[in-house]
């Protein structure tokens, strides 16, 4: 059974220029460049047709398209695809473990956490900075081995994973 995804608004979040240089690097050519509004790629007998600009009305059902087409061709499921595709998701609330707190800055109660939690489809390790209460609940869920809930910007550099903007960390209950 292949995974598919069914929520159009995840694909808002995947920059075409990081689609373009994961198809250049996958051994896809591009064609022909249509305006400023899409390049069409080919490898084999698939073609895509990359959406350009965000704005584009249909650029979420377009990216969706290159998904489905790069999974065709990849054989492997659109989630697989989507997580190598992902460089951000804006407002999103993780949960996970702390397994590692850096040393905390010498003036201030605050510092950069690892979180493992789940990305897209499977377990990964989360950098972020925190301060004050938040920093100190994650020494807590730390030591205690205690699952969190954290709030901010993901964002995907180098193949790392970082939280951005974090906030509102509080420990999971649940």
């Amino acid at each position: 059974m292949t995974a598919i995804i069914l929520d159009v608004e995840k694909f808002q979040y995947i920059d075409p220029q990081q689609v373009a240089s994961y198809l250049r690097s996958h051994g896809w050519h591009q064609q022909k460049i249509k305006g400023d509004k899409a390049n069409l790629w080919t490898l084999d007998d698939f073609e895509i047709l990359l959406p350009l600009k965000p704005e584009i009305v249909d650029f979420k059902g377009r990216m969706a398209e290159v998904l489905e087409t790069l999974a065709l061709a990849e054989n492997r499921s659109q989630i697989e695809v989507y997580s190598s595709l992902i460089t951000n998701a804006p407002n999103i609330t993780i949960q996970g473990l702390v397994t590692h707190i850096e040393t905390p800055l010498a003036d201030t109660m605050s510092g950069e956490i690892t979180l493992f939690g789940v990305v897209v489809d499977r377990l990964r390790p989360i950098k972020t900075e925190l301060a004050d209460r938040d920093y100190i609940l994650a020494i807590k869920a730390y030591q205690e081995r205690l699952p969190v809930l954290c709030t901010g910007d993901l964002i995907k550099e180098n193949e790392i994973f970082i939280l951005i903007n974090s906030h509102n960390l509080q420990i999971d209950n649940s």
